[in-house]
Parts: C-alpha cells; structure tokens; sequence
C-alpha cells in the first residue's frame, strides 16, 4: 500500500515536471516570437494600387525591421512608414529623395533630384501632378521623399499631409513578398 502511494506520488511530480516543462517551452516561444515580430521582421499586406505594379492590393509582404537600426535607406527602397495624421495607419512607397537633397517635379512629370534629372522605371506613367513638389523642396537630413510607383494613384510626398518622411517613422524595409512568393529587386 505504502509503495503504491510513493508510485503515485512519483507519478503526479513526474506530470507536474513535465507540465512545467512544456509551459516553460511555450513561454520560451511566445518571447521568441514577440521579439522576431517587434524587433526583426514583420507580414503586412498592401492595401490598394499606389505601388503597382510592382505590389498589388493583398500582397503579402515580409518587412525588414532590422537593417534600418544598422544602415540608412537607399534610393528606390520600398518602405513601410506610420502615416503620421491617423494612429495605426502605414504607408508603403519607394524613396526617391535623400537627406540633404533638393526634390522637383516638373510640368512635364520629370523628377528631378538636386536638379539633375532622376532616371528610373518604377513609374507606371507621367506624374500629373507634382504636389507640393512642384516647387523646389529641400529634404533635411533626416528626411526621404517616397512616391507610390503608380504616381497618379498615390498618397505619397507630394501630398502636404504626407510630404517628406522622417527615418524615425519607418517601419522597415520591404524585402519580401511571400504571396505570391517573389525577392524585390
């Protein structure tokens, strides 16, 4: 009787171990987890045509959180940024200007960067409106003008609530789409 009671006793520490055990995996899980989506990488879907068609509404994308603590961003990027007049609301663009840049768009849509012209293949067609980039507009040095490769369908920099991006408000870098599954060039 006497053994049978420790077999039991044996048994409910072994279950009890062994809980502990998985509860301490799980949690182990959820903080990896939590840490990879905070600080590393994160899925997003595009919302609307603004970057056709090199993304289209529902892509899934994976954003790169990590290299932008490491290095700056480069012209022609695809970033997620915080739109900074509605909580909880992110754009996704290509950067075109750079800190300490001089930005134009022309009559004719020709983008001009420190007032040489910008040449590039992200636009679907002719800018029709310049914005506020109609007139000549410095970039400081912690700014980046984006536009939406589908320029005349695109909330971007040129919008005066928009306008230029502060490195601090982006999110990370566009770096995969993972439906359909394709690399960014």
């Amino acid at each position: 009787m006497e053994q049978e009671k420790k077999e039991e006793i044996g048994g409910i520490k072994g279950a009890l171990k062994e809980a502990f055990g998985f509860l301490c995996y799980l949690v182990l899980v959820l903080l990896l987890t939590f840490l990879v989506v905070e600080f590393v990488g994160q899925r997003t879907v595009v919302s609307g045509s603004s970057m056709e068609a090199t993304l289209t509404d529902g892509d899934n994308l994976i954003v790169d959180k990590l290299s932008y603590r490491f290095k700056e961003p480069e012209r022609f990027d695809i970033v997620v940024f915080e739109y900074q007049k509605e909580e909880n609301t992110f754009y996704i663009k290509r950067v075109i200007g750079l800190p300490g840049e001089t930005v134009q768009i022309a009559e004719d849509g020709t983008i001009y960067i420190n007032g040489k012209e910008l040449e590039e293949s992200y636009g679907r067609e002719v800018i029709k409106d310049g914005g506020i980039a109609t007139e000549l507009i410095q970039l400081k040095e912690d700014e980046y003008f984006v536009l939406g490769d589908n320029r005349n369908c695109s909330r971007d920099s040129r919008d005066h609530e928009v306008g230029p991006v502060k490195k601090s408000w982006m999110l990370g870098k566009a770096c995969l789409r993972i439906y359909p599954l394709t690399f960014f060039e």
